[in-house]
């Protein structure tokens, strides 16, 4: 399985490959993961500790601990200094954030939060691997610490990797993501538009009814499985202190991949509609739609199943990644006004009315494409502006 994927930085990608682990590579990965979770929690207990008395903990002093432990402690010694080191950065990375956000006086919601210490039990194994402690030789991945893993290639890497995380998921699957420099692989100019409005009786409306997006209802679907496995791990639940039965961690088990099957259709489904879309038209226009509020009302368990924030990230990726121009509109309004004259309704329009109809021009039309022409409205696309004048062309920010 590939899943390619733009990181952080707008100048490399993730490709994501499955792993086949033999059980001595699988017993040197979870040795590996405990010395490095040890010092994660070191980490975290430090900086509380600096937070209480009022001093610092930074990376120096970090990497002062981590120096002074491996020298002192065999067992930590035992395992390679680069995922351990990587791990201190990401540390000092996640506490970076969360006191910005704290700075910033954020919503709690808002927070990217302080790290917290990982359980044994409960944490899947993540390491992160630099370009000097890792090689791929003979379609192998061999990291640092004579690990030697079989890489599922899918497709082939399209340059040298500069690091790559090796990690497990819920169904104990392992898998190695590799950051390689994004390159923009242009596709023809179409000379096209679009405007793109985010929703949940669709999960996109666009300017074109050839490219709408359907609520594919995938979670809907597979919830008489779901109910099925939650009936028998209900059933089997252990007492509290007690482990699990072989039938509870299969019903378990079960659940958990009927999970990750419908992510990962909601996933293919997005990258589809993005490459169309993408594809088709040389400017895209995109409600810049923050999904997380819906999940505190009553359309949750549809919003959370039309995956509106998955696909949002797939199509900025796509459209990044064929250099097409892709605006993020503020949704502020866009059900309010008018795409033909600009007028503005004075109440908002509850959400079981589907039809507009301006007051000022008595323009009618479908709710969710009207507000999919104010995206080329604001993004500067239309020839007439909301205000009634031609708005200006100067370029919009792309999307980061």
């Amino acid at each position: 399985m590939t899943t390619p994927g733009l990181t952080e930085g707008s100048g490399h990608a993730r490709y994501t490959y499955r792993l086949r682990v033999s059980p001595t590579a699988r017993s040197a990965l979870s040795a590996e993961w405990a010395r490095c979770r040890w010092i994660w929690n070191e980490c975290v207990s430090r900086s509380k500790k600096a937070h209480r008395d009022g001093g610092k903990c930074g990376p120096a002093r970090l990497d002062k601990m981590l120096t002074e432990a491996r020298a002192g402690t065999p067992w930590l010694a035992e395992g390679s200094s680069v995922p351990q080191q990587q791990l201190i950065r990401d540390f000092g990375r996640s506490r970076a954030k969360a006191l910005k956000d704290i700075k910033d006086r954020l919503p709690q919601q808002q927070r990217a939060g302080m790290p917290k210490h990982k359980k044994k039990r409960e944490a899947d194994p993540t390491l992160n691997y630099t370009r000097r402690g890792f090689r791929l030789q003979g379609g192998r991945l061999h990291l640092a610490g004579g690990i030697t893993l079989t890489v599922v290639w899918s497709r082939d890497l399209p340059s040298d990797p500069s690091s790559v995380r090796v990690y497990r998921d819920g169904l104990g699957h392992w898998y190695a993501s590799f950051v390689v420099p994004a390159n923009v692989q242009p596709v023809p100019a179409t000379g096209a538009v679009i405007g793109v409005d985010w929703g949940v009786r669709e999960t996109a409306t666009t300017t074109s009814d050839s490219h709408d997006l359907p609520h594919a209802e995938h979670g809907r679907r597979a919830k008489a499985r779901l109910t099925r496995y939650d009936r028998m791990m209900a059933r089997r639940k252990p007492k509290k202190g007690q482990p699990g039965s072989k039938g509870y961690r299969e019903a378990k088990r079960l659940r958990a991949k009927t999970y990750q099957k419908i992510a990962r259709r909601r996933q293919d489904a997005a990258r589809k509609w993005a490459k169309r879309v993408v594809t088709d038209h040389d400017v895209i226009a995109v409600e810049d739609f923050r999904p997380r509020f819906l999940a505190k009302s009553t359309m949750a368990r549809k919003a959370a199943d039309a995956a509106i924030g998955a696909t949002r990230k797939a199509l900025l990726e796509m459209g990044r990644k064929h250099g097409r121009d892709v605006r993020l509109v503020h949704p502020a309004h866009t059900t309010m006004d008018c795409a033909s004259c600009g007028a503005r309704t004075k109440h908002a329009l509850p959400l079981s009315e589907r039809t507009y109809t301006c007051s000022a021009c008595g323009a009618v039309s479908p709710r969710d494409k009207n507000s999919a022409r104010v995206m080329l409205v604001r993004a500067g696309l239309n020839p007439a502006g909301v205000e009634g004048v031609r708005p200006s062309r100067a370029p919009l920010p792309k999307a980061a």
